[in-house]
């Protein structure tokens, strides 16, 4: 892997061995810091994925923590040099310095190295396929909790996300799921909702993302609203997962807790309206949003 790795893989990979190493070791992160003699603050964004670490930094801390095999070390030595090699990015313009967390930082540089993402929404359309008229109502329901100015910055960013996945080459398999309400809540209004839905049966129309609709029969209680992204292999151990609840969001690396969300993923989306009902649904509903009737009282289809 090492220096073939993609910038914000290869700085998952150094910050999990780190965590992992201390956590064999028994330090906590005040001993690591007081033995490298670093404050503490570097020690945990470095482990959070906050900052990258240089290699000269890297190699006594790895032999404080016990890794010492050759191999292992040189693979991520190579890896650190490799976190360091990302071009400027879209999110890294000085408007946005303030206006990310940490979390949706690194979700969002995950996001333009994922092979595979699968995102689960039950409330709202994911945040990656909202329209700017859209994504600003639904910030803006966090009135007191955000400032004007990240309402605005954060709907902005949804909208530049959407674009960045969308022109991706080659693109990620893109899988949203959400659930049958979305389709009737109201966020901005029925014209923002209808103007919305509509960018989403577009997308689905042009082939770059797979959409099924959980409906309200299931027997399957939806989990919060995440996202899972894999950076290499459709495989558990090369996931993250990023997960939203209110104004709170955050990454996580647990194996156990990826897997579960997996699990109740592949669970709902077998359980889902199929693919082309779900798209004439979306568009139904994009012509008349929130309509009572939208379509016919079919709820077995799965086509």
């Amino acid at each position: 892997m090492s220096s073939g790795d993609a910038p914000a893989a290869a700085r998952r990979k150094v910050r999990l061995a780190i965590k992992d190493a201390r956590s064999r070791k028994g330090d906590t992160q005040s001993q690591v810091a007081e033995a490298m003699e670093w404050s503490l603050s570097k020690v945990m964004r470095i482990e959070s994925g906050e900052v990258t670490i240089s290699a000269n930094d890297l190699r006594p801390l790895l032999s404080h923590l016990g890794i010492r095999d050759r191999e292992i070390v040189e693979d991520l030595i190579q890896a650190a040099k490799a976190s360091k090699r990302q071009r400027k990015q879209w999110w890294d313009d000085r408007r946005y310095q303030d206006m990310l967390t940490p979390a949706m930082r690194q979700m969002i540089s995950y996001e333009a190295e994922a092979t595979v993402m699968l995102s689960f929404a039950p409330a709202v359309i994911p945040g990656w396929l909202q329209t700017e008229a859209y994504a600003l109502a639904v910030n803006s329901g966090f009135v007191g909790d955000l400032t004007d100015a990240e309402i605005r910055t954060r709907a902005e960013i949804r909208t530049a996300r959407r674009h960045a996945l969308r022109d991706r080459d080659p693109r990620p398999k893109l899988f949203a799921l959400f659930d049958e309400s979305v389709l009737l809540r109201q966020y901005g209004g029925a014209e923002a909702l209808g103007e919305a839905l509509s960018a989403v049966s577009s997308a689905i129309a042009e082939g770059w993302i797979s959409v099924r609709i959980h409906p309200l029969s299931s027997p399957y209680p939806p989990f919060g609203q995440f996202d899972l992204l894999y950076l290499s292999s459709e495989d558990n151990s090369h996931a993250v997962l990023y997960r939203e609840s209110y104004t709170i969001d955050e990454i996580v690396d647990d194996s156990v807790r990826i897997a579960r969300h997996r699990e109740g993923w592949d669970r709902m989306w077998d359980a889902s309206i199929g693919e082309v009902e779900s798209a004439r649904r979306i568009a139904a509903a994009a012509k008349a949003p929130a309509a009572a009737d939208l379509w016919p009282a079919d709820e077995g289809s799965s086509a």
